[in-house]
């Protein structure tokens, strides 16, 4: 195999979960999608530097969430924001073909702290264990715990105050 045929197949077997969960974090798809590729080209590049002490999807987890991060705390993302309300941007809510029920809690996960969310989103959406999600975001395994069960009481929270029944999203819970 040659290196293109390499990175096409990752790109295959990881670009819409690495999507899916730099969206968690920057809330825009184009955005999300340039930090994916962000990703991939620097995972490209160094590949040599891999050390194989975890799988390479972990390793490519790691990079998403670092450079979701790092966008966040950039000059371009904060003056972004700053300018949203004049330019009367979009207001970010999950595209209109899923589920109302589904658009609602997605909707209610991406407006959680984001120490909550990325702790639900590996747990429910990635079903990541819960030693899994420590080694991933370099904590604890009892941190991640409680930022589930901190996350999981705020969302029902959010649900409540939204008007939802949160028992008929928390079925599996209860």
């Amino acid at each position: 195999m040659n290196a293109q045929t390499d990175l096409e197949q990752i790109i295959r077997q990881h670009g819409e979960e690495l999507l899916r969960l730099a969206y968690t974090y920057v809330k825009n798809r184009q955005t999300a999608e340039d930090l994916v590729q962000d990703v991939f080209l620097k995972a490209f590049v160094k590949q040599t530097d891999f050390r194989g002490d975890s799988h390479y999807k972990t390793y490519l987890y790691r990079m998403v969430m670092n450079r979701c991060k790092d966008y966040l705390r950039s000059w371009h993302y904060r003056k972004t924001i700053l300018m949203e309300p004049f330019q009367g941007a979009s207001s970010g809510r999950p595209s209109s073909d899923l589920s109302e029920d589904n658009a609602v809690l997605g909707h209610q996960v991406l407006v959680l702290p984001i120490k909550y969310r990325e702790v639900l989103v590996f747990y429910y959406y990635k079903e990541l264990s819960m030693r899994e999600i420590a080694e991933l975001l370099n904590v604890p395994e009892n941190t991640v715990k409680t930022r589930l069960q901190r996350g999981r009481k705020q969302l029902k929270l959010n649900l409540e105050r939204g008007g939802y029944d949160a028992r008929f999203f928390y079925q599996n819970e209860y």
